[in-house]
């Protein structure tokens, strides 16, 4: 139930439950599950211990969904949920739509599963300490060898400014930090040419791009753009539900068309959305987390498109792209766009992966411990993988010498790693004919996940 204290003492028993709840226990929420109990447990469906205190015939095995592997199901109750999972009809329609084809901007990766930080963090945890140092002196190798200096570039222009401070007495949600990033996303598109100076006031609407937002969240971003550039097709791409969307602000505007589109950009086919035949259009996205990122520039810019033959892969009316990658301890080998860059210097699938491990420590300092405050995962596993690891004296080891590693060059050595995987994105779309940089776009005080790409198609055909 949590992480034990650094100072060795046991961790405080949690409160017992309020009447009526899951007992349950959420450490990192720090409260029981709010779901009712199943009337013979103390717990509701969804955190049913694995097995019953018999261990018998009478095992109770939680499986996944083969619906939507998210939740988890009695194994003897599989086919009887399956016909009736919520998700199953919601499945299907999205089946039947023009827009969605399975797998599509995977880059041919094996699904949505992947690796999870416990897997690579216990991948790490096999080492020796000596291939562990020469892991870490090869990162910082090819940190100094390949990885592209960003220059900062916190902008806002006269168009957001005027917008940031009108917004706060404005009646929707308002986060100065998020707005922050935001307006500086969109002043470094100004700077680089994705949008026209002066703001919606000075540029005709009907020259404005389209623009479609991925992992658009609540769709803030478009918001601040549509309101500041004069922004009339918006397309937010998203897999999940949202409270508190920015789409009812938006479609109060008469001379915006707006289109939600509830699906994971892994399948999300550009060329199937009707509405977006023929447009011009802008690709961003404000925190794409791990491979969604190298998803989105797939979806845009498919593996087998390439400005200089555009006519083999049909018209493209790409304009541009700004995305802010985040979460890059999420990122997969198998869905990484730029293999090919890594692989050239020595870097390979169990070293990706051991990076992507270590790039945590450029957010919080210390991944030493299996918990991650960015990815959320399921507990009762995190619980069994806890109970069940027993570490060696090598293991022992390899705790200690991450440990002994200052907090000042874990942090540093997480950094290196972000910037080499970043490095490859911003590469790939160069290869593709872009005209394409890598900032880091706010400072981190306001976010160490201050990494923009952003790029411009520079030649057309037609």
């Amino acid at each position: 139930m949590g992480r034990a204290p650094a100072n060795g003492e046991p961790s405080p028993l949690p409160p017992p439950p309020p009447p009526g709840r899951c007992h349950f226990w959420l450490p990192r929420k720090r409260r029981h599950c709010a779901n009712s109990p199943l009337p013979s447990s103390e717990y509701c469906g969804n955190h049913l211990p694995e097995y019953s205190s018999d261990g018998g015939a009478t095992s109770r095995r939680l499986v996944p969904c083969p619906v939507d592997p998210s939740h988890t199901v009695l194994e003897e109750n599989l086919e009887a949920h399956v016909s009736k999972c919520p998700l199953k009809k919601q499945a299907a329609v999205l089946a039947e739509q023009p827009f969605y084809s399975k797998g599509i901007n995977s880059a041919g990766g094996e699904g949505r599963g992947g690796v999870t930080s416990a897997a690579k963090r216990a991948a790490v945890h096999r080492l020796t300490e000596d291939e562990l140092r020469a892991l870490i002196e090869k990162i910082r190798s090819v940190h100094k060898a390949a990885s592209v200096a960003m220059r900062e570039s916190y902008l806002v222009t006269d168009a957001c400014d005027k917008w940031m401070r009108n917004q706060v007495d404005r009646k929707v949600p308002y986060q100065e930090k998020h707005v922050t990033q935001q307006a500086s996303i969109i002043g470094n598109m100004e700077a680089f040419g994705l949008l026209k100076k002066g703001g919606a006031e000075e540029v005709p609407q009907e020259s404005a791009p389209a623009v479609v937002e991925f992992g658009a969240g609540r769709g803030y971003l478009t918001q601040m753009l549509a309101d500041c550039y004069g922004i009339t097709d918006v397309f937010l791409v998203e897999r999940r539900s949202y409270k508190l969307k920015a789409d009812r602000s938006l479609r109060q505007n008469e001379g915006i068309t707006l289109k939600r589109l509830r699906i994971d950009i892994e399948d999300l086919n550009l060329r199937g959305i009707e509405a977006l035949s023929g447009l011009q259009y802008l690709a961003i996205g404000k925190h794409l987390c791990g491979p969604a990122t190298d998803m989105t520039m797939m979806c845009c810019l498919h593996e087998q498109y390439n400005q200089a033959q555009e006519k083999g892969y049909g018209k493209h009316n790409l304009c541009g792209l700004a995305l802010a990658t985040c979460c890059h301890h999420l990122c997969q080998w198998n869905h990484y766009a730029n293999k090919t860059f890594l692989s050239g210097l020595g870097i390979t699938e169990e070293d990706f992966h051991a990076m992507t491990w270590f790039s945590s420590w450029a957010v919080d300092g210390d991944h030493s411990s299996q918990d991650s405050n960015l990815e959320v995962e399921d507990s009762s596993s995190e619980d069994r993988y806890r109970k069940a690891a027993k570490p060696d004296a090598e293991v022992i080891g390899i705790d200690r010498l991450i440990r002994s590693i200052p907090a000042g060059e874990r942090a540093a050595l997480g950094f290196m790693c972000k910037d080499i995987i970043d490095t490859g994105r911003l590469l790939w779309l160069r290869d593709k004919g872009l005209d394409a940089d890598l900032l880091s776009y706010v400072p981190s005080n306001v976010s160490p996940e201050n990494h923009l790409l952003i790029a411009k198609c520079t030649s057309r055909s037609g």
